[in-house]
């Protein structure tokens, strides 16, 4: 049954996935991801070797998740991500995410299209223009950070956001470093601001029209 709330679709690939031999180094991490964030599994596909798009029944968080596919790829050296967000209405629900279809699939399908060559590794389309092109330059500047974070940069954002409870000492055990060294990898990453950005799109998208 379709309800007439909005959905987040977010379409995605891997960023020099053929420079690794071995496939596995990046398809496993990226099931974990898309598994972890979308318990059920007709929700979320891989396809065409290195591309995948994942449901979300809501928008709330999409940037989070978001960051957190990005960290999952970024955990693996020489890795990145580009990921197309659509938020808006679903109009037909298929047996598997690659045979539903509405607004949000469109969204992100045709924004997806525009990543390589605009060369911007996120962005979003709603049927809001004026909002389109502001959360579009909050994820232009965050993407200074995010595009830029190391291995260990990527490690520390997956984990905290796996644990959102975990005090600093309880995250430096689990990696086996010192909670200074916590401390200055998340500074170096910009989780804070990243968390922040969360709250400000997740307020916005409460004003989107239904």
């Amino acid at each position: 049954m379709i309800n007439n709330k909005s959905i987040a679709v977010i379409t995605g690939d891997i960023i020099n996935s053929r420079t690794k031999t071995n496939p596995n180094i990046w398809i496993e991490p990226l099931k974990d991801a898309l598994s972890y964030l979308q318990h059920n599994t007709s929700k979320w596909q891989i396809f065409r070797g290195d591309s995948f798009q994942i449901e979300f029944e809501s928008y709330h968080n999409c940037l989070n998740a978001t960051a957190y596919i990005k960290s999952c790829i970024k955990s693996i050296k020489g890795l990145d991500v580009r990921i197309a967000i659509g938020i808006g209405k679903k109009s037909y629900e298929g047996k598997n995410v690659s045979e539903s279809n509405g607004e949000a699939f469109i969204y992100s399908g045709e924004i997806f299209e525009k990543l390589k060559k605009e060369k911007q590794n996120i962005k979003l389309k709603t049927k809001d223009e004026y909002l389109n092109k502001e959360v579009n330059l909050y994820f232009k500047l965050a993407l200074i950070a995010m595009d830029n974070w190391t291995v260990n940069s990527a490690q520390i954002i997956k984990l905290s956001l796996e644990n959102p409870n975990m005090i600093q000492s309880e995250l430096a055990s689990i990696i086996g470093i010192s909670q200074d060294a916590v401390s200055k990898r998340k500074k170096r990453a910009y989780l804070n601001e990243i968390l922040e950005l969360n709250n400000i799109l997740n307020h916005k998208l409460k004003n989107l029209k239904q």
